[in-house]
């Protein structure tokens, strides 16, 4: 949604960028170092002793840096690429009463990603807590884009100033932009590496409720969550029917936040309309669900400075199982 106005956007913006930008001819041999550094990175997520990702929980290599991107799952754009290898999957609701999803690599990463579509301003909220992010993304509309530009905390990867985005002939437009990370990552020394969001990895708390499926609605899309004592995972379905990655293998998480918050308006027009803006900051309910249980929580995030914590009903921290997490953000 709202790619029509950021192709009109991107006109204006080359220009202001033309001294910013690098050079989106690359060369062959800065493209095989590219793919080098993908290959390097894509193997990421062994482990020495004393380093675990605070996304995960699991043992890393080394902290890399923090690479966030804009997907969209709506049914033109399944299955996607590369978002297997996220530690992070959030989905936020958009305009129409579908959804997108904002990932987060650090531990692993994907040769490539994709479908890659726009910003929303509810993710510059989300992505403070990450420190300053690498941010890949295909844009956004006229009057957010700027804004992005201006005031995200961010190192803006926007495709229309970036190298390593590439349109898929086999798909339909506007759901055929995909990108080589390594690329992206070559662009983004700036970046953040992970460090603290709030998260908690550890042994399960008492309290939890046996449950093998759980799932979530909104108006023009649904998620579902059922639980394989087999794989350790919760496996992901998108409106009824298991969500696979193009690259193999359904979507699947360790643990899985229902966060109840407030959803009001965007500040920005959509196509002549507010579109959701899911508030991360703040404080609320939400229901954990890790190793074929359901907690009850409560989740806080005073500021969007600092990372977001939860707690047992009883105030006891919320601990999460080690591996991919999803959040996804719905209305009270």
């Amino acid at each position: 949604m709202g790619d029509g106005g950021e192709t009109k956007a991107a006109g204006v913006w080359l220009m202001v960028w033309a001294r910013k930008r690098v050079t989106l001819a690359v060369s062959a041999a800065v493209a095989v170092i590219a793919l080098a550094v993908s290959l390097i990175l894509a193997s990421c997520g062994g482990g020495s002793a004393g380093s675990t990702s605070p996304f995960t929980g699991e043992p890393v290599k080394s902290m890399n840096r923090v690479l966030a991107v804009k997907i969209d799952n709506i049914a033109q754009a399944r299955p996607p690429t590369g978002l297997g290898k996220a530690d992070i999957v959030y989905v936020l609701p958009v305009e129409g009463g579908l959804s997108r999803i904002l990932a987060i690599f650090s531990s692993r990463f994907p040769l490539v990603i994709g479908p890659v579509r726009s910003a929303r301003e509810d993710d510059l909220e989300l992505l403070r807590q990450f420190g300053q992010p690498a941010f890949a993304y295909s844009g956004a509309t006229p009057v957010l884009l700027p804004y992005i530009h201006r005031n995200a905390r961010i190192v803006d990867l926007y495709s229309g100033i970036a190298g390593g985005y590439y349109r898929d002939s086999s798909r339909i437009a506007p759901y055929n932009l995909y990108a080589h990370t390594g690329q992206l990552l070559a662009q983004a020394g700036d970046a953040s590496k992970a460090a603290g969001i709030g998260f908690r990895f550890g042994p399960a708390p008492a309290g939890g409720q046996a449950t093998t499926s759980e799932s979530v609605a909104y108006p023009a899309a649904s998620f579902g969550f059922t639980w394989s004592a087999a794989k350790g995972r919760w496996l992901v379905s998108m409106d009824g029917t298991p969500a696979g990655t193009a690259d193999g293998g359904q979507l699947s998480a360790a643990t899985v936040v229902i966060q109840h918050t407030t959803v009001r308006t965007s500040r920005f027009l959509e196509y002549g309309s507010r579109p959701p803006y899911a508030e991360s900051t703040g404080s609320g309910t939400a229901v954990v669900l890790r190793n074929g249980e359901a907690y009850q929580a409560r989740w806080s995030r005073p500021n969007a400075e600092g990372g977001t914590t939860f707690t047992t009903v009883d105030g006891k921290p919320m601990t999460f199982a080690r591996g991919p997490v999803w959040v996804i953000l719905t209305s009270r």
